[in-house]
């Protein structure tokens, strides 16, 4: 429980982080240099005190982190240009923990009782209060339609891609090995940043054809220009969610059903609520307050229910 409650902490810095590099550089180029940074660093941790890219969990670690990094990820910073922060966190917070409780379900037979399955709703439904978005929220159709999408298929690759990890932990716990959360973060980063890489390549195709014909003196200035403001959130992003963060999701899924990790996770974005004052100026309103109230002590009720 403390680890998915100061994931959650992580979490909201990196949302915040994440929707100011993906305004200033894409959500794909935003996605893919903050898992290069997370798989640098948490490499270098899993070399040196762990077993680096052994064990016997690998290639389910290794595909928890394509499908819940390279696909959920990759959706989310999709999402974010598009709805912003405040909706994305919504949708993609309230829809997780009830995917991520339905495969668990269905694929390990792992069984949640009905005061975990009420104080979870009750959580989820804490989250949908605090960030229900006012009549000044203004989005066009088809950023509503695309952005609702990819918010969906990001709470599915997540929900997934941490069900994959519980598989994981399983073959871990019966071959008696031991992994610790950082090295099982960077086989999962690892995973992400091949897809990752893969879609940057496919998005940016052409602008790399024309950077090659442009003059390399003007390409180096405008690439200077634009990492001179952005490379601070990305930094950031990339340290405190899928460095820190991820690992304590990784502490949190070797002992807890991932449909409960979910539902606490859902409180992210009431966490961002101080980091959004701070740093964009958004001041919370009564009803975030309230909703927040009600979230956090559907997460306390969670945990005492255990």
């Amino acid at each position: 429980m403390f680890a998915a409650l100061l994931c959650t902490v992580l979490f909201s810095i990196s949302m915040v982080c994440g929707h100011r590099s993906a305004k200033l550089i894409g959500g794909t180029e935003a996605n893919f240099w903050r898992l290069s940074l997370a798989g640098l660093v948490l490499g270098v941790w899993a070399y040196a005190f762990g077993v680096g890219l052994g064990g016997a969990a690998l290639p389910l670690f290794f595909l928890s982190g394509v499908v819940g990094i390279g696909i959920g990820d990759v959706a989310l910073f999709q999402t974010l240009p598009r709805l912003g922060s405040r909706l994305t966190s919504l949708l993609t917070g309230c829809i997780s923990a009830p995917f991520a409780a339905l495969i668990e379900w269905v694929w390990l037979g792992t069984t949640l009782s009905t005061a975990q399955v009420l104080w979870g709703l009750l959580t989820v439904c804490g989250v949908g209060l605090a960030l229900m978005p006012g009549e000044h929220v203004q989005r066009t159709r088809r950023e509503m339609f695309v952005g609702t999408l990819c918010a969906v298929l990001a709470a599915l690759g997540g929900a997934a891609g941490g069900v994959l990890s519980r598989r994981a932990y399983e073959v871990v716990h019966a071959t008696s090995e031991t992994i610790g959360a950082g090295n099982a973060a960077f086989q999962r980063a690892l995973g992400g940043l091949l897809l990752g890489g893969i879609w940057l390549l496919a998005v940016k195709r052409r602008a790399f054809r024309v950077q090659a014909h442009a003059p390399r003196e003007l390409v180096t200035e405008a690439s200077k220009k634009k990492w001179r403001g952005v490379w601070p959130w990305v930094l950031v992003n990339g340290f405190a969610g899928q460095t820190l963060g991820v690992s304590c999701m990784q502490w949190a899924l070797e002992s807890t059903p991932a449909g409960i990790v979910f539902a606490i996770l859902a409180i992210t974005p009431i966490t961002i609520i101080p980091f959004a004052l701070l740093l964009e100026g958004e001041r919370p309103t009564a009803r975030s307050l309230v909703g927040g109230a009600i979230a956090v002590g559907g997460v306390i009720a969670l945990a005492l229910s255990r």
